[in-house]
Formats: structure tokens, sequence, C-alpha cells
């Protein structure tokens, strides 16, 4: 399985930005979208790239049934870039993710779903996955502040042919009861695509998320997605 890599080398990095590319798109595609940000030195930039172009073959809003078993594949590549960020050193508390369109879908799933605890999330055009939410799949009540002042943004806009409205609004209010500091912008008319209010947005978070303190370590670390 491929994984592309840019930025500052593992070794000396003290942040990663993991980041996931659209349907039909590719690793290269998202590290060139990724380089739009203005991010601070220190990130190391890691991009894994879907066989077939694609992370689950079904429309996000799917029955997850019909994506398995390829969904829980795509989650769990993510738990192992994030063990090979701290293997180099860098906790998954510096770690953001970064997705676009079926990317941001997996990336937003994966923030609301893991037991661990990503230091942020830029979803551009995405949501959770499934045929509709399902607030206890996420909202357990051990899971409740998980994401304690984790940085979020999403945007997307009001008519985006792929990413209904609603589900945006849903996964922010899911991430919201994590404890997650959400920013969620809608773009009147936009379509499926990125504007330059939403780079400026994931600029400012990866700014945000090199300065602020690690989490306390006084309890055990949670157990990963599984």
């Amino acid at each position: 399985e491929t994984t592309l890599s840019s930025g500052t080398s593992l070794t000396d990095a003290s942040h990663a930005l993991l980041c996931l590319h659209g349907r039909g798109g590719s690793a290269q595609d998202i590290l060139g979208a990724a380089a739009w940000l203005r991010r601070p030195d220190g990130f190391h930039l890691l991009a894994p790239e879907a066989a077939g172009a694609t992370w689950y073959p079904l429309p996000f809003t799917a029955p997850r049934t019909a994506n398995e078993p390829h969904l829980s594949h795509a989650l769990r590549r993510i738990d192992a870039l994030i063990d090979a960020c701290g293997d180099a050193g860098i906790p998954e508390s510096n770690i953001v993710l970064l997705g676009f369109s079926q990317g941001a879908c997996l990336a937003a799933e994966y923030m609301a779903s893991t037991p661990r605890r990503p230091g942020g999330l830029i979803a551009w055009s995405g949501g959770v996955i499934g045929e509709r939410v399902e607030p206890e799949r996420y909202l357990s009540p051990e899971r409740k502040g998980r994401l304690d002042g984790v940085p979020v943004f999403l945007g997307c806009s009001d008519i985006d042919p792929h990413i209904p409205k609603t589900r945006v609004d849903e996964t922010a209010g899911i991430l919201s009861e994590l404890g997650a500091r959400v920013d969620c912008r809608i773009y009147p008319g936009m379509g499926h695509l990125v504007n330059e209010e939403e780079i400026q947005a994931g600029s400012d978070l990866l700014r945000t998320a090199l300065e602020q303190p690690a989490p306390s370590t006084a309890t055990s670390p949670p157990a990963k997605w599984m």
C-alpha cells in the first residue's frame, strides 16, 4: 500500500498532518491540496493512497455494511499511520487529520468513532458515514469529553451534490458532544470544491494545533479503534 510524504522529515517533525484524498483522487492530489495551507514549520505530511482510488465502494450515505470490509480497512490504515508517527516520537495529540470529499468523510468518521484523541480535523466537504447518523455509535458515556478542546473545521456547500448539508450539521453536533471545538461553515451555492476561506481556516487550525498543550497523561491511553 502506497503512502507519500512531504514537509519536515518524520524524525525531525513535532507534528503530523495525515491527508486523505477523495474518490477518484490520489495521494499526490491531496498533498497538492495540503500545500495550499500556510502551515507552520514542524509538520510531517503523510498521504496514504486507496486501492483503486477509492476508500470504500458506495456513497458514504449507503448502509455501513454495504461499504465493508473496505471501510474498516481504511480506518485501520489511519490507525497504522498514527502508530508509525508514534514510533517516530509524534504523539496522536500532535496529529491533525485532513480530508476532502470521501477522504473528509473517512477523517470525520475516524475522529468521531476512534477511542484515540488526534490533535485536530480539517474536513472539506464531508461528514460521518452511514445511511443515517446513529448517535449511540459515537456518544457512549465513556467517550463523552474524549475530544475535549480538539479543534475541528468542517466546511461544505449547501448544495453539494455528494454531501448533504444535514449530514455536515449532524457531524458538527456529534463532534461538539465529544468535546471538540467545532467551526462549521456552510457556503451558499458553492458546489463541490474548496474555497479560500476554507484554506485559511485550515491554516489557522494548524497553528492552533501547534500551540495547544498536550493532554494529560495521568490516565492510561485508550484502546485504538477496532
